[in-house]
C-alpha cells in the first residue's frame, strides 16, 4: 500500500492551480497525498484562500500576510488576524516572518508585522507558518522575544543552516523541506536534511513554485510532494513509508485544529 503524505504548504488559490482545482485535487489523491494546507499571503486574498479550503474536506488554510507583501499598506492587527483564524478551516497564522532578500531600505515594518502575527497566534492558540530569507538571526530573535514557543510552528521551505534549524527546533518549531532539497546544487541543504530528525520534519511543495526534480521548471502542485519525501528517504537511508508516516503524524500534531478527512 502506498504511503500517505500531506503537503504542508501550497498556494491552491493562485491562478496556476485554482484554474484547475478539481484536477489538482484528483492528481493529489492519485499520488497518495491525502491532505494539504493552502497558505494565505494577503488580507485581500484571504477570502479566496478560505473558499478553497471550504471546498474540500482534506484542505485547510491559514490567515496571514507574507513578509514582503505591501498590498494597500493597511496592516492587520492582532484582533483582526485572530478573528480570521477563528474559522474552523484556519489552522495556523501565516505565512509570516522576515524577508530581507526581496525588500530594500528600512525593514522595520516587516518586524512590526511579524510581531503582530506572533501575538495573534498566541491570542488564538494556533501555530505559526514562518517564512525567512536572509533574515534568520532577526527571525529567531523575534520568535524568542514574542514568546512564540507557546504556540510553536514550522519553518517553511527551509534553506538555512543546521545551526538555524537547531535553534528553531529548540523553540518548538518543525523544519519543512520543499522541492529545493531535490535540486542537484542544493548539497548544503541535503546535508541539513540528513541531520534534522524525522520527528521534527514536514514536507511541502510551496506550489505552484519550486517544482522538484523530475518536474523542475514546470508548474508545481501538491501531488509532487511525494518526490520531496522520496529524496528525504534517500538522504536518510530509510523507506519512503517511514518519511510519510512521520511527516503526516507531525502535521496533525502541530496543526491540532486539523482533523483527517474521513
Amino acid at each position: 500500500m502506498r504511503a500517505m503524505l500531506v503537503d504542508s504548504h501550497c498556494h491552491l488559490d493562485f491562478p496556476e492551480l485554482r484554474g484547475d482545482l478539481p484536477g489538482v485535487l484528483d492528481r493529489m489523491a492519485a499520488a497518495g497525498v491525502t491532505h494539504a494546507l493552502t497558505i494565505s499571503t494577503t488580507l485581500a486574498g484571504h477570502a479566496g484562500v478560505r473558499a478553497v479550503a471550504d471546498s474540500a474536506p482534506n484542505v485547510w488554510c491559514t490567515a496571514g500576510v507574507h513578509p514582503d507583501e505591501r498590498g494597500d499598506g493597511r496592516e492587520a492587527g492582532v484582533e483582526e488576524l485572530a478573528r480570521l483564524a477563528a474559522h474552523a478551516k484556519v489552522v495556523a497564522i501565516g505565512e509570516t516572518g522576515l524577508d530581507y532578500f526581496r525588500v530594500e531600505g528600512d525593514t522595520g515594518w516587516q518586524r512590526d508585522r511579524f510581531r503582530t502575527h506572533i501575538r495573534a497566534a498566541r491570542a488564538c492558540g494556533k501555530p505559526l507558518v514562518i517564512h525567512t530569507r536572509e533574515a534568520a538571526a532577526d527571525t529567531l530573535r523575534l520568535l524568542r522575544e514574542e514568546g512564540a514557543r507557546e504556540v510553536g510552528g514550522v519553518m517553511h521551505c527551509f534553506t538555512e543552516t543546521l545551526d538555524v534549524a537547531k535553534e528553531a527546533m529548540d523553540l518548538g518549531f518543525l523544519i519543512s523541506f520543499s522541492g529545493i532539497v531535490t535540486f542537484r546544487n542544493a548539497q548544503a541543504l541535503k546535508a541539513v536534511a540528513r541531520e534534522v530528525p524525522l520527528g521534527r520534519m514536514l514536507v511541502e511543495t510551496d506550489s505552484p513554485y519550486l517544482a522538484p526534480v523530475p518536474h523542475r521548471g514546470r508548474t508545481n502542485e501538491p501531488a509532487y510532494v511525494r518526490h520531496v519525501a522520496e529524496e528525504i528517504a534517500a538522504l536518510k537511508g530509510v523507506p519512503v513509508e517511514e518519511v510519510a508516516e512521520a511527516t503526516t503524524r507531525n502535521f496533525f500534531a502541530l496543526f491540532r485544529h486539523a482533523r483527517p478527512a474521513a
